[in-house]
């Protein structure tokens, strides 16, 4: 299948607009994050990085937070564009995948949609970078890793999730509170237990319930109060350890595993957190390992954020993670 024949296959509900930001000239050395984005499937190689957005509050709203996260995925867009690049890259904007109206299943549906996008630009080769979004975004992000050819041909999926929250809630309906039982679920179908780590759990945000089901499976985990900047070698050893035990990395950043000076905006703000020089140091460790195949950002809420101050500690991170690839 050639690329023109392979662009046909991504699919978004709204079309990708043009990126606009500061501009300081012609030239390699001027170039920002607007530059370097190309919106028409057929032009993009692989190995550039691409977007997608995914707007959705239903599962916020299903999981009673703060709803205001489906306008995350422009936010995240407007912050990045003027960033300066250190170097020539180039990028694709797929466009959104909008999860709206009042239908009982609209946010599977959804998952579905945006899971068939993210399968498509894998397989072409992209590092695929998922706008949320409440975190319900996982879930869609999976249902495409769980399709691609490297899956399919026996690559070990390792999930790792940077978030105060565990999201393994049992619940009758999806939400942002269960995407990743939702993962344990699907892979258990297919015969394999799910290899899940997260990074900056909070126990006061967690209910005793959540820490047993993640004990039951298997689920490894550091908390945020060994997180800070003095345990710096232990979160490093342990994504060491995460990056060791797997072959494709499906990394997911829930925004409010940064403290609330740094990341207001968000669904529930974290009162203690982990600070924004490991988070980063996580993300360039596991973007230079040369496994990580998607990384969805979630719960970035424009409507609680003050001086866009999480809009943009998430637009850091996405250029940290493209900069610092393998």
């Amino acid at each position: 299948m050639n690329t023109t024949q392979e662009a046909r296959h991504i699919r978004a509900d709204v079309p990708a607009a043009p990126w606009t930001g500061r501009d300081d000239g012609p030239g390699a050395d001027n170039l920002r994050w607007h530059h370097a984005v190309r919106l028409d499937p057929a032009e993009a190689a692989p190995g550039d990085v691409a977007f997608v957005g995914f707007r959705s509050d239903e599962g916020v709203r299903r999981n009673k937070g703060r709803q205001g996260a489906a306008n995350g995925p422009d936010a995240l867009r407007r912050a990045l564009a003027s960033m300066a690049l250190p170097k020539p890259l180039r990028a694709l904007d797929a466009g959104d995948i909008e999860v709206a109206g009042d239908g009982e299943d609209v946010l599977e549906a959804g998952q579905q949609r945006l899971g068939r996008a993210v399968a498509a630009l894998v397989d072409r080769g992209h590092l695929v970078m998922v706008l949320g979004g409440g975190h319900e975004v996982a879930y869609g992000s999976y249902s495409g890793l769980e399709q691609t050819r490297a899956l399919r041909e026996g690559g070990r999926l390792g999930v790792l999730n940077l978030d105060a929250h565990f999201d393994l809630r049992d619940d009758i309906q999806p939400s942002s509170g269960t995407p990743f039982l939702q993962m344990a679920q699907s892979e258990k179908r297919h015969g394999r237990a799910l290899n899940y780590w997260v990074l900056g759990v909070s126990q006061p945000s967690n209910t005793e319930r959540l820490f047993r089901a993640a004990d039951t499976l298997g689920v490894r985990y550091l908390p945020d109060t060994e997180c800070g900047l003095l345990e710096l070698a232990r979160t490093e050893r342990f994504v060491d350890e995460f990056l060791a035990s797997c072959d494709v990395v499906h990394l997911s950043i829930d925004l409010d595993v940064l403290p609330a000076a740094v990341a207001p905006g968000v669904s529930a703000p974290a009162a203690y957190g982990v600070p924004m020089d490991v988070i980063e140091r996580v993300c360039a460790q596991v973007a230079a390992s040369g496994k990580l195949a998607v990384c969805d950002i979630a719960e970035l809420n424009p409507e609680f954020d003050v001086d866009q101050r999480t809009a943009r500690a998430g637009a850091r991170l996405i250029h940290r993670i493209a900069t610092a690839r393998a």
